[in-house]
């Protein structure tokens, strides 16, 4: 007589069919949260391109939408909003709501992150206080925008040409007020006055009263003593506009 083993093939097929039943009862509740995140992701994509802000200069933009932890109810026609749009810098950790139903009465509210992805201008070299930044002096390196300083310099061309405000060690990360507009006219210096309008216009010479970069208005002296204030527009030139 050949041995009898317990018959386990039933009891198999029968957990087979329940555990796709319950996948198959739980497919409609899981489709209306996908399809808030979906909702809420795609809002979000369009409002960092729409924004105009550091976006613009990113290579790639990664947005990761935290659900609630707490099991809800399905969204239905879910409308994501910014509850707070005037004053929400689109980078990093943002909050974001959705209305649900017909009315919207139902709102609520989940966190996102929002990584941009680009390049950036670092200290090449160590820069002196007052030196004029070269091309040699800059690098660019690739990283996530949204971690760094506001202010951030991305684009080289913004530096170049300009005055390093401080001394600037190799490495750091460059922003706007480590830049100010390179010095073209110095206080005491004698300038050419342009005069423009309209069919007209005049030189003449005058002395600086002060010191003063590109499109810096300064105060001048013309040879009779006069005082105006001029816009400078080169080095040792300045214009009057009428």
């Amino acid at each position: 007589m050949q041995p009898r083993f317990p018959a386990q093939r039933p009891t198999r097929h029968l957990a087979c069919m329940l555990a796709m039943a319950f996948l198959l009862l739980a497919a409609p509740s899981q489709a209306a949260p996908d399809a808030m995140l979906e909702s809420i992701h795609a809002f979000l994509h369009e409002q960092v391109m729409a924004s105009g802000d550091v976006a613009a200069s990113g290579d790639e933009v990664v947005i990761e939408i935290h659900p609630p932890r707490a099991r809800l109810s399905s969204c239905e026609q879910p409308d994501p909003f910014l509850p707070h749009a005037s004053s929400t810098r689109l980078m990093g950790r943002v909050s974001v709501g959705v209305r649900c139903g017909d009315q919207g009465r139902q709102v609520r509210y989940l966190q996102a992150d929002i990584h941009i992805m680009g390049s950036y201008v670092v200290m090449a070299q160590d820069v002196d206080v007052g030196q004029t930044i070269r091309p040699e002096h800059l690098a660019e390196q690739q990283g996530s925008l949204d971690r760094l300083p506001q202010h951030t310099v991305l684009d080289p061309g913004q530096a170049v040409g300009q005055q390093a405000s401080r001394p600037l060690a190799a490495g750091t990360t460059l922003q706007d007020h480590h830049l100010r507009p390179r010095q073209l006219v110095k206080r005491g210096q004698r300038v050419l006055i342009e005069v423009r309008g309209q069919g007209f216009r005049i030189s003449r010479q005058a002395e600086a009263l002060e010191s003063g970069g590109q499109g810096d208005n300064i105060r001048v002296r013309l040879p009779d003593r006069r005082l105006l204030e001029a816009r400078v527009i080169d080095e040792g030139r300045l214009t009057v506009d009428f």
